[in-house]
């Protein structure tokens, strides 16, 4: 083997397997040039946090039917116990305060962070009650709000009676079987749509003025507000505290969902609100240290973009991690000036916090006889998407493209497509004597031996379609067992592509480069590769696919390292990412019985292009795969037959 060559495949495995990040990566900034540039990079973010918290599509809004009750009177506020179901059967708790007195009132969320005593905490260096209490004296309705297994917010089935030191190991027990990432079922897409319901059920109250609406949080508190500024435009301001960092970025599963910042950091995530009021507070003792020197100039530099400088602040105290008095008053001066509450302060006046058992929801431990369990409201996810997926089975040329809109960032966000640097492939076959009738991009997972002989000549299939005037493009992969970690670890897949989803990256990015020539792209996958190659199949103008007898009901198929894709059964798998591809050509072979193709076919009939959809459960020869391409994918016509 040319020492050049080899020295640039490790190079080429080193990157792709080895350069591995992790929450602690330092980031850097994007360069973006104009206002236009960073609106179409926020709306990438807000998709990909959708699709990474399994949000994409938007689950169906159920009625709340919250209960606000035990209102106790105090000077210049009420405190009230609060439940709603964010989910049929899935109880979200916290406290109501509210300033006494009529009129419309600005409204803000609450989350907490990670406190032993969660939504309860009232130390020195941070406390929920303090901040509800001195927001709802200066006019604003206040509503703070459990983490997921903090306090009143939990599952009949778990673990109860627990201690406040407890209260993280229960919070953090949800959907941790491997196969709900197949489903991108997970706890940060749990937190974050009880973000979005907490945010409706304020909507929801008398007295709220819904034009001033905002959120503010700490740490894990903090993450929830910059992702729900991010994805739902209602926020009018935001305060995310001590969280948004170009280093460390989040250390716990309900801040890590897959694929979430393998592109974006939480200072781009934080920009993704501009230009919408924020204010940013950081620490010199953590991982916001740095605030006014990185994240908040960095920030700021997408709020120039919209001439809304002023619409931004930072700052930075002299305390470790925290919610302290300093940082509250820094925030009430801050709501002050942009929500306009009835009586804005500067400072926080002395206040005195409930009693926890006075504020607790469900003192007893005991949910309503209708909460579900944590099995139930995992099925009823996969139901939900199950039948999500069913719904959107093509009845029209117009549903189908209805599909593609929906589905197609599915695929780009699920696949990690990114923006695609630009790569030069080369074309390794091509005929002698006479025009080209197109461009193929072989590939096996086996190696590129069965293509190119010792000589460096074709062979097999690529001799074949040579011979039949074909561009030949081959693609060799490193091999599977070079992946040495654990891609199922959500703090792996947070921030890496798995190797199956390098590998539909690396055939994407061929077929692109070779679209460029303006000639026609035809995509051939076998083993493994054929898998592949139908994931990235809606990037070429025909596929023809060896599907390896996959068992496609087998999790722990899918599950392996040389196929493992978060959220692939959410985007419906194979067929689902097929559908996308329709009406270009697509021959799938070598399938196992249970490798539907129902729904495909129906694309195709549908799109009166039934001719173009063949499906094999044998495995098919060099010479039919040829002969497919040559007379039903790129046939030798003066033009090319439109199928759009």
């Amino acid at each position: 083997m040319n020492k050049l060559f080899f020295a640039a495949l490790v190079f080429f495995v080193a990157q792709n397997l080895f350069a591995i990040q992790d929450l602690n990566t330092p980031r850097t900034f994007p360069k973006i040039e104009s206002k236009a540039e960073w609106q179409k990079r926020a709306k990438e973010i807000r998709e990909q946090i959708l699709v990474s918290c399994g949000l994409w599509p938007a689950p169906k809004k159920t009625p709340l039917h919250a209960r606000v009750f035990g209102k106790v009177l105090r000077d210049g506020y009420s405190v009230e116990k609060v439940y709603f179901q964010s989910y049929p059967g899935f109880y979200v708790a916290g406290n109501l305060y509210r300033p006494i007195g009529r009129g419309k009132f600005p409204a803000i969320l609450n989350p907490h962070g990670h406190w032993e005593n969660g939504r309860m905490a009232d130390i020195e260096t941070g406390s929920i009650a303090a901040r509800c209490i001195n927001f709802a004296r200066q006019g604003m309705i206040a509503f703070s709000y459990d983490m997921v297994g903090y306090n009143d917010t939990f599952f009949p089935d778990g673990e109860t009676n627990v201690t406040t030191k407890t209260f993280y190991k229960r919070h953090r027990s949800f959907a941790t079987n491997e196969t709900n990432l197949l489903w991108n079922i997970n706890l940060m897409g749990l937190q974050t749509w009880n973000s979005i319901r907490a945010l409706d059920f304020l909507e929801s109250l008398p007295g709220v003025d819904k034009s001033r609406l905002a959120c503010t949080g700490e740490s894990g508190g903090g993450t929830q507000t910059f992702i729900l500024g991010a994805i739902d435009k209602r926020l009018a301001a935001q305060a995310p505290v001590v969280m948004v960092s170009h280093s460390m970025q989040g250390g716990c599963s309900c801040e890590n969902a897959p694929g979430l910042r393998l592109e974006y950091s939480n200072m781009e995530i934080a920009a993704a609100a501009a230009p919408r009021p924020q204010i940013m507070i950081g620490a010199t003792g953590d991982w916001t240290k740095s605030m006014t020197t990185v994240e908040g100039p960095a920030v700021e530099s997408t709020y120039r973009l919209f001439r809304a400088s002023n619409k931004l602040r930072y700052a930075i105290f002299d305390f470790p991690h925290n919610y302290n008095q300093t940082s509250r008053e820094a925030v009430y001066d801050f709501f002050g000036d942009v929500l306009h509450p009835r009586s804005p302060a500067e400072k926080e006046v002395a206040y005195t916090k409930e009693r926890d058992e006075d504020l607790r929801v469900f003192p007893a431990e005991k949910l309503p006889r209708d909460a579900v369990s944590e099995e139930e409201l995992i099925n009823s996810f996969i139901a939900k998407d199950a039948a999500q997926l069913q719904a959107l089975n093509p009845k029209s040329r117009k549903s189908v493209a209805k599909y593609k809109d929906l589905m197609t960032p599915l695929w780009k966000h699920t696949m990690q497509l990114g923006d695609l640097e630009k790569r030069e492939w080369e074309i390794k076959f091509a005929p002698k004597n006479s025009r080209s009738r197109g461009i193929v991009v072989l590939a096996d997972a086996r190696g590129n031996s069965a293509f190119i002989d010792k000589n460096k000549n074709p062979r097999g299939l690529a001799k074949l379609l040579v011979e039949r005037n074909f561009k030949v493009l081959v693609l060799d992969f490193p091999d599977v067992s070079e992946v040495k970690q654990n891609q199922a670890d959500l703090f792996f897949t947070t921030y890496n592509r798995t190797f199956a989803q390098e590998r539909v990256r690396d055939l994407v990015s061929a077929c692109q480069w070779a679209k460029e020539s303006g000639e026609k792209v035809i995509l051939c996958g076998r083993g493994r590769a054929g898998l592949w190659a139908l994931l990235a199949a809606p990037a070429a103008d025909g596929t023809i696919a060896d599907c390896d007898q996959l068992d496609i009901s087998s999790d722990a198929d899918l599950l392996k390292a040389d196929l493992f894709i978060p959220g692939l059964r959410k985007l419906g798998a194979f067929e689902g990412v097929a559908g996308l591809a329709a009406p270009h050509p697509i021959f799938l072979n070598n399938m196992k019985e249970n490798f539907s193709t129902d729904t495909l076919g129906k694309v195709y009939s549908t799109l009166k292009r039934a001719k173009l959809f063949r499906h094999e459960t044998e495995r098919v020869e060099d010479e039919a795969v040829a002969n497919w391409i040559a007379n039903v994918a790129l046939p030798r016509l003066w033009f090319f037959p439109r199928v759009n």
